[in-house]
């Protein structure tokens, strides 16, 4: 009886080579050898799974085998797991505002201007550079270039983002965003008056056909999207917005927003700038189950300085 680097799994073996062995159960149910290794290695993702099987590092009776390959009782399995590959990252004391930390999981009050994690044209100075500076250990699930990041703001966008610390938290929290079961209330200041004081805007998003770089409202291939939100406070020529996004696609709120034909101030690729110097749009509250032990937690952070001066000029 071995046990797995990640983790305990009954019935492996694991050789000093790191190579798992495991003869499958009598009693096991036929079915798609990742999906087999995804619930007998629970510390790993169907996505690194994919990669190792892709990779030729997984065999079925000493044969490389591929994905959808019919795994069934008496059958050998191998799997040959590589060291883990040095981070390319590097830490950087860039200043956080932790709003809350445990072994689980990291709460962060995110500046606008903050990059969440490095990307081309952002090779450093992101938040997860500042994460690493802090020392926290943080999940591999999202791969070595966005290390405990379950989701992401834009990057002018301010306020709470959940940062995940063990790979198990990282997979609980990200299937609580998968089933749309994470409350999330974010706060804009939008172009114009808007008439209804509550609505709901359904309206699927996908890539620009055009311009890569944007999201558009695609009613033939978008994915669908759906936003509410609700009127706080109208002005002379803006609009105070509690939004609450039930998808989270990308730049969803601002491409809904200017479909409406409200959109967010500041926001120069989805409408017009306005003298301000980036969209006015702000992370207010999370809540989510924890995944240690299923409570319910809440979060808020409270509106930037810069968009309090907003409202005060408007």
């Amino acid at each position: 009886m071995g046990s797995d680097p990640a983790g305990s799994v009954p019935g492996l073996i694991l050789a000093p080579t790191r190579r798992i062995r495991q003869v499958v159960p009598a009693d096991a149910a036929p079915q798609r050898l990742d999906l087999y290794l995804t619930a007998l290695l629970p510390r790993s993702s169907r996505s690194q799974i994919q990669k190792l099987i892709s990779r030729g590092n997984v065999r079925v009776d000493r044969r490389i085998a591929k994905a959808s390959h019919r795994v069934s009782a008496g059958q050998e399995l191998s799997v040959e797991i590589p060291p883990a590959a040095p981070s390319p990252l590097k830490p950087e004391p860039i200043p956080l505002k932790i709003l809350h930390e445990d072994s689980h999981l990291i709460v962060v009050d995110k500046p606008a201007g903050l990059v969440v994690h490095p990307a081309p044209g952002h090779p450093g100075g992101t938040l997860v550079n500042a994460l690493l500076a802090h020392g926290s250990r943080l999940s591999s699930v999202a791969g070595p270039f966005k290390p405990g990041i379950v989701h992401r703001l834009d990057k002018d966008t301010s306020g709470i983002l959940l940062v995940a610390k063990e790979d198990e938290a990282h997979r609980h929290l990200a299937r609580q965003f998968a089933d749309r079961t994470i409350r999330r209330t974010y706060l804009a200041l939008v172009q114009g008056l808007v008439q209804q004081d509550e609505g709901t805007i359904e309206a699927p998003i996908g890539r620009h056909p055009v311009n890569r770089q944007r999201m558009t409202v695609r009613y033939g291939g978008g994915r669908e999207a759906l936003t509410r939100y609700r009127v706080l406070r109208r002005f002379r020529k803006g609009t105070l917005l509690e939004l609450h996004p039930q998808t989270g696609r990308t730049h969803q709120l601002r491409v809904h927003l200017a479909h409406l034909g409200h959109p967010i101030l500041g926001d120069l690729r989805y409408g017009v700038g306005g003298g301000f110097p980036r969209q006015a749009l702000h992370a207010h509250r999370l809540g989510f189950r924890h995944p240690a032990d299923l409570r319910w937690v809440e979060f808020s952070s409270p509106f930037p300085e810069d968009l309090e001066g907003l409202l005060k000029d408007l």
